[in-house]
C-alpha cells in the first residue's frame, strides 16, 4: 500500500474497498504524532494492559512486539502496536521523567537548547534527588553534579521536618559550604533557591554538602534539584 513520505500515512488507492479502514489508520497515526508525548522512554517490554493511543519511546533493547524498534515511537491501537520512525528535529515530552527530548537524526537527547548540524548541543538539565538526613554536623549527598557541567543554581524544599539541635542549615559544594544558601529553614515546606552569581563550572563529579548551623542534624528529608548546562560533542 502506498504511504506518505514523513509519517507513513496509508494512502487510498483507486476503487479501493473499505476506504474507512485506511482513513482511520491514517488518522490514528496523526493522532499519535501530533503534539507528541510518550508515557515512558525506559520501558523495554510492551505493557500488557493498554488503551488506544498509549504511546512509548522504545529504548535500546526493546523486546517482544517492540523488538528491532529501538528509538522508534510505539503507539497502541486496534489491539496491536504500530510504529513511527522519528526524523531529525522531532521533539517529544516524556511523561514519567518530565523530560523534553529532541531527535538529531541518530539519537534522542534531553533538554536541547541549541544544536549544530553535526549534533553538537547545549543542553539544560535538572537533576533531582531526595536526600534523607543521617545525622551529625554535616553530610554529603553523593555525586549529583556531573563532571564538566556549568551549574546555574540549586533549589530545594524540606519534605519532612529537619530535626536536631540545629537552628538552621546551609547548602554548599566543594569550595564553599554556603554557595547555595545559609540560614535555611528546618520546617516542612521551607525552601532554598540558591543562584550562583555567575555559573559555577565543575570539572569533576561533585557532591552537595548540607551543614547544620548551631547544632547537629538528627533526621529529615530534603528534595534538592541541581540546575545546569551540559555540552555535547559534535558527531565525527
Amino acid at each position: 500500500m502506498p504511504e506518505t513520505a514523513n509519517l507513513n500515512l496509508p494512502l487510498l488507492e483507486p476503487s479501493q474497498a473499505q476506504k474507512h479502514v485506511t482513513v482511520n489508520e491514517a488518522l490514528a497515526r496523526i493522532d499519535a504524532a501530533l503534539h507528541l508525548s510518550v508515557i515512558s522512554g525506559t520501558t523495554t517490554t510492551p505493557p500488557v494492559l493498554n488503551v488506544d493511543g498509549d504511546t512509548y519511546l522504545v529504548p535500546v533493547g526493546g523486546v517482544n512486539a517492540w523488538s528491532g524498534q529501538d528509538g522508534a515511537l510505539a503507539f497502541f491501537g486496534n489491539g496491536g502496536w504500530s510504529f513511527l520512525t522519528p526524523q531529525a528535529g522531532w521533539q517529544i515530552w516524556v511523561i514519567d521523567t518530565g523530560a523534553r527530548l529532541t531527535f538529531d537524526g541518530q539519537a534522542w537527547s534531553a533538554g536541547v537548547l541549541a544544536m549544530s548540524p553535526n549534533s553538537a548541543a547545549m543542553r539544560a538539565e535538572v537533576i533531582e534527588i531526595d536526600h534523607v538526613i543521617q545525622g551529625g554536623t554535616s553530610e554529603d549527598t553523593g555525586f549529583v553534579i556531573p563532571a564538566n557541567t556549568s551549574v546555574w543554581g540549586v533549589t530545594g524544599v524540606v519534605m519532612s521536618e529537619v530535626t536536631g539541635t540545629l537552628s538552621a542549615w546551609s547548602l554548599g559544594a566543594e569550595g564553599s559550604a554556603t554557595r547555595y544558601g545559609s540560614g535555611l529553614g528546618t520546617g516542612a515546606g521551607s525552601f532554598v533557591r540558591g543562584l550562583t552569581g555567575q555559573p559555577q563550572t565543575y570539572y569533576a563529579a561533585s557532591t552537595l554538602t548540607l551543614t547544620a548551623e548551631g547544632g547537629d542534624f538528627a533526621s529529615g528529608t530534603i528534595r534538592l534539584a541541581v540546575h545546569l548546562l551540559n555540552l555535547d560533542l559534535p558527531n565525527a
